[in-house]
């Protein structure tokens, strides 16, 4: 591609960092392998998940990388999409609860103002042994008063 926005990856490149900052680089590859050994997760099921998180960082160089590694560990192109489609989820979905935060900073500047503020309500609960929080219920806001 002629109009790259990233530089791609090179070996010149790695050897430039390496060269640059030795003792770090070796740290940070040997941190990195043990990261991605099999453990109590094994190493395609890590790659996958690292395939997930570069796209919600949206790191050119870790999806490219992420996306050979989980190859190389033998992920399948459809598992590779679903792991996509997880952060997809995950990054879209995290927008929801958030919206408290904005409705928050509304109530903030309203009662500043002498207005009437929003009140929220959100439902999360945990399906057992998933740690993680749904949301289960839409946000309910009342206005009373101007809110112009």
């Amino acid at each position: 591609m002629p109009n790259d926005v990233y530089r791609h990856a090179s070996k010149e490149l790695a050897k430039k960092r390496k060269d640059l900052a030795p003792q770090i680089h070796d740290a940070f590859s040997t941190f990195s392998e043990r990261v991605f050994a099999d453990g109590a997760l094994p190493a395609k099921t890590k790659q996958l998940i690292a395939v997930a998180v570069a796209h919600v960082t949206q790191c050119p160089y870790c999806i490219r990388g992420d996306t050979k590694a989980a190859l190389r560990h033998g992920a399948a192109p459809k598992e590779i999409m679903e792991a996509i489609w997880v952060a997809a989820e995950m990054r879209a979905g995290g927008a929801y609860p958030h919206a408290a935060l904005a409705l928050d900073t509304i109530d903030e500047v309203m009662d500043k103002k002498g207005r009437d503020p929003c009140r929220v309500v959100l439902t999360a609960r945990r399906r057992p042994g998933d740690p993680t929080l749904r949301i289960v219920n839409q946000v309910t806001v009342t206005v009373e008063g101007d809110r112009s």
